[in-house]
Formats: C-alpha cells, sequence, structure tokens
C-alpha cells in the first residue's frame, strides 16, 4: 500500500496507493467505482473550461498538468470566502446545513484560552463506528486538551452504551459535545488551535483560510487524497490515514496543539497559507481575477 504511485503527473514524488480512493487501490480496474470515475472524466474532456474550488498558490503545479489537458481553467478557490467578498452581507456555508446551528459552544469558545481548543467535526456525510467514537472520546481526553466535539444525531451506527453516560460527564468538565455547530465562525474564532476531521475539501479549505491546522482522518473519496496533501505537501496538517486509536489520537492532537513532533512548524505554514487563500480572493488576486473572467466569457456567450 506504500508503493509510490507513478502514473499521475505532479504528484509521483509523494502519492502513494493508500493515499487513493478505495476503488483506485484494487489492482483490478473493472469495479463500479472506476467505471463510474472513468465516465465522468471523459464527459469532462468536452466541456469548453472547468470551474474549480481551488486557488493557484495551493496546487499550482497539478494545475499546470491539468491546463495541458483543459486550456481553459478558472480557479475560484476558497469559494465560500470569495463569495463573501463579492457579497454585501456574508454568509455562513454552515447556516446552509441540514442540522440546527447549536450557537451555545461559541459561548463556551469565549470562555477559553487562546488557541487551547481542538475543534472535532466529520462533516454531514461520514458515518462511525461506536467503538472509533469512543477511541476518539478517550484520545482527546487523555490529550488534556479543551475540545469542541460535532456529534450528528444520526452519525453513529451503533446505539450508545451506558456507559457512555460516564463519558458525557467527563467530557463536561473538559469539552463541549453539540449537534451542529456554525464551522466557519469556530475556525475563526480566537481559542481554536487546531482542527481533527475528515479532510473533506469544503472543510479543508475553511481550515487553510482560518489559519488553522488541522489532523485528517479520511474516509472516501476525495478525502484520502486531500489528507496526504494536507501533511506532505502543503504541511497544513496531520494525516491519521487508516488508524483509529486512542494513542495515535492523542499523540497527533498532542503534536498539533503544542507544535512539537510531526506537529512541528505547523502553526506557522498554514497561516502563511491561509495569507495566500485570503489574498487570491481580494481584488487583483487569481481567484477574484479569474471570477471576473468567467463573468466576462459566460456574458460573451450569451450575445
Amino acid at each position: 500500500m506504500d508503493e509510490r504511485v507513478s502514473s499521475i503527473p505532479g504528484s509521483e514524488t509523494y502519492l502513494r496507493r493508500r493515499d487513493l480512493p478505495s476503488f483506485y487501490r484494487s489492482k483490478e480496474i473493472d469495479t463500479t467505482g472506476m467505471e463510474f470515475v472513468d465516465k465522468e472524466t471523459q464527459k469532462s474532456t468536452k466541456a469548453r473550461a472547468l470551474i474549480l474550488n481551488t486557488f493557484e498558490d495551493l496546487e499550482s503545479p497539478i494545475l499546470s498538468e491539468i491546463r495541458h489537458r483543459f486550456p481553459k481553467i478558472y480557479t475560484l478557490g476558497p469559494l465560500h470566502t470569495l463569495l463573501n467578498t463579492k457579497r454585501a452581507e456574508p454568509i455562513s456555508i454552515s447556516s446552509n446545513g441540514l442540522w440546527e446551528v447549536d450557537r451555545t459552544c461559541m459561548k463556551w469558545l469565549d470562555s477559553q484560552t487562546p488557541k487551547s481548543v481542538i475543534y472535532v467535526s466529520f462533516g454531514s456525510v461520514v458515518l462511525m463506528k461506536h467503538s472509533e467514537m469512543m477511541e476518539i472520546w478517550h484520545g482527546l481526553v487523555n490529550s488534556e486538551k479543551p475540545f469542541l466535539w460535532v456529534v450528528r444525531p444520526d452519525s453513529i451506527t451503533e446505539e450508545l452504551e451506558s456507559s457512555d453516560e460516564v463519558a458525557v460527564e467527563v467530557t463536561k468538565k473538559r469539552g463541549c459535545v453539540v449537534g451542529w455547530a456554525p464551522q466557519e465562525e469556530v475556525l475563526a474564532h480566537w481559542a481554536v488551535g487546531g482542527f481533527l476531521g475528515h479532510g473533506g475539501w469544503n472543510s479543508t479549505l475553511e481550515s487553510v483560510v482560518a489559519g488553522v491546522p488541522m489532523i485528517c482522518w479520511p474516509h472516501f473519496a476525495d478525502q484520502t487524497v486531500n489528507s496526504r496533501f494536507v501533511e506532505e505537501v502543503w504541511r497544513v496538517g496531520l494525516d491519521m490515514k487508516d488508524r483509529c486509536d486512542r494513542s495515535t489520537v492523542e499523540m497527533m492532537v498532542r503534536d498539533l496543539m503544542d507544535g512539537k513532533g510531526k506537529g512541528e512548524g505547523l502553526r506557522e505554514s498554514t497561516a502563511r497559507m491561509g495569507e495566500l487563500a485570503r489574498e487570491s480572493v481580494t481584488e487583483g488576486g487569481s481567484s477574484f481575477c479569474y471570477f471576473e473572467e468567467l463573468i466576462e466569457d459566460l456574458r460573451s456567450m450569451c450575445q
């Protein structure tokens, strides 16, 4: 699983087979997932242009390779930040979610010290077993760092046990658990110093914009690739791929929050990448200019 993938231009030196989506890890090429991706990729070659939610400074080498095949590309990311640049009143992606936002967590964050809290959220789709949830919980408690954990009502695939009541009581002393949180606001809060998530693309960009280093526990699709880039290429976090045990969670949370071990220098490199992300959507930035170009091209197509 650790053999290098040499067939993807621009990522030959760091991408491994274990970093690919699950259907790519197989040496068989007739899987349903492979067929779907191949079909959709072939369709994209017929498009006049590609619109990508990324920015030039984040993925320049990869974008250069894509432009050999798709000359016209509009990089408009981070899209959530670009949209707020263009709107009179900023809007949070979290406010458009499927679950009601619990804003009590913001008051709890106000009571914490700067950069002390690890924010934990695995997005709107990821499911986890009860055993996995307890390993993460033990790791968080053992790390002795205050944490804000988003646990969706439908995110646990098994029934909770009576012993979980004890866990809840312990959590009250050091952490805060809510059903859903205003993620962009949370990441921008001065008390948040790290983010343990699933490595989804939107969450990754939101964390980068906020300058918050992350720990990625990927599950499927692009998350496994994203988590590798987060640690190995961009140096904005740690990759917890294929692992979910309390000792690993504790170690990575400590390293990330204390800036030691594998977490050394991550806060600084994440802050630099965050500056580049925000610059890209300001007037004169790459994403801002590509957005203006896209609007003009669409107008000319309609004439």
